[in-house]
């Protein structure tokens, strides 16, 4: 080959390799550096994904960003505490937060993958955040204490929200990935009615809820019967008003309210709830097929005789805290009796017969005032925590 046709040859193959090696180095270049360490591109989109898998709402691209530059801070003082956490620790605590969604760790896995999250971008999140909690643990622990009076003074707070109910109506818009985005757009439209009539039009129109056929009208019921986190915001309703859209697995709920009054006698705080559910597979039959079990069952135990023979994971049965649901499955449970069921729920394909067994209420001993000392100590180590991130980021020498 002639010089001039070598020169030529080399000038074009480097031309062809430029765009892809600058895709490349723009999605690992640095988007933000912190004490010199670097936030990439790539890192930033990775966690939008897993916040957007995780259905957070808001502007995931700024809460990205947020939540990477506090666990480089996070990771930087764990490094010069020489805390590491093994990697039996590791996959322990990423299997713990699978099991957050009624999952196995594999599975959840191959369903972040469906949405382009990669295993290492769940390792690096679950690794510092479980790292940090556990630093927290033993740099504050021992000079932090919960006195008698404050778990009195908690137990005097709680009997304002047990004593509430409300009248609730209520949507569930299905949301699997490829109408995600229409169906919070549907809901965020339908989370600015004030109208009641509106809103039981929008009921009858999208809600997935068997509720739809009365325009989304529940019956009264205790706050305390709604999971935790969802308190707050049912409370800061007005008659009239609905919540922002709440994303849950595969859906977007909305509620309003259409009155709030005192219970005539406060219900006990629940400690446990103890509920079942049975797998039914495939699309086609699986409504019937739950109509018929409802049928055959009158209790959780008879479920048992339902699942004979059929391989154990059809079958779940778990006693937890209300905390420790996921939220889906904690307002499907919300609206049921003890030994009442439900098929409402479905993932992948699969239908889910929920059935409540019951609601166990904390004793006045024991139980009771544990989980408010372990609450009140909760609160006080994390006060510490945002303490010392403040003072960290205030150091810090972040670069955009």
């Amino acid at each position: 080959m002639r010089a001039f046709d070598v020169v030529k040859a080399v000038a074009l193959a480097t031309a062809l390799a430029a765009p892809v090696g600058a895709a490349a180095q723009g999605l690992f270049a640095p988007a933000v550096t912190v004490n010199g360490s670097a936030v990439t591109n790539y890192e930033l989109d990775q966690r939008a994904k897993l916040l957007a898998a995780f259905n957070t709402p808001g502007d995931l691209g700024a809460e990205a960003r947020k939540q990477l530059v506090e666990e480089k801070l996070k990771l930087q003082e764990l490094n010069r505490a020489g805390m590491q956490l093994t990697e039996e620790g590791l996959e322990a605590a990423m299997a713990e937060f699978a099991q957050r969604a009624n999952l196995s760790l594999d599975a959840f896995l191959a369903q972040l993958a469906t949405q382009g999250v990669a295993r290492e971008t769940l390792r690096d999140f679950v690794r510092v955040n479980a790292s940090w909690r556990d630093y927290i643990r033993r740099r504050y622990g021992s000079g932090v204490d919960v006195s008698e009076a404050e778990i009195d003074a908690a137990l005097a707070r709680t009997g304002g929200p047990e004593s509430v109910e409300l009248l609730l109506s209520e949507i569930i818009i299905p949301a699997p990935p490829p109408r995600a985005a229409a169906a919070m757009a549907r809901a965020e439209a339908i989370s600015k009615l004030r109208s009641t009539a509106a809103f039981e039009a929008e009921a009858r129109a999208v809600s997935a809820l068997p509720s739809r056929t009365q325009g989304g009208r529940l019956d009264w019921a205790a706050l305390s019967d709604y999971p935790a986190g969802l308190h707050g915001l049912l409370l800061s309703l007005e008659p009239g008003e609905v919540t922002p859209p709440i994303p849950i697995r595969n859906g977007v709920a909305l509620f309003q309210l259409r009155d709030i009054r005192e219970a005539p006698q406060a219900p006990a705080a629940i400690a446990e709830i103890d509920y079942a559910q049975f797998a039914i597979p495939g699309a086609g039959t699986a409504q019937a097929e739950a109509a018929r079990i409802d049928g055959l069952v009158d209790t959780c135990d008879d479920l048992y005789g339902v699942a004979k023979g059929l391989p154990e994971e059809r079958l779940v049965r778990q006693s937890v805290a209300p905390a420790a649901l996921p939220q889906d499955l904690g307002l499907e449970l919300a609206r049921l009796d003890p030994n009442e069921a439900s098929w409402n729920l479905s993932q992948d394909g699969t239908l889910f017969f929920t059935m409540l067994c019951s609601r166990t209420p904390v004793t006045a001993e024991g139980v009771d005032r544990e989980a408010v000392r372990n609450r009140l100590l909760s609160q006080k180590l994390s006060a510490r925590a945002d303490i010392l991130l403040a003072e960290l980021r205030a150091r810090a020498r972040i670069g955009q």
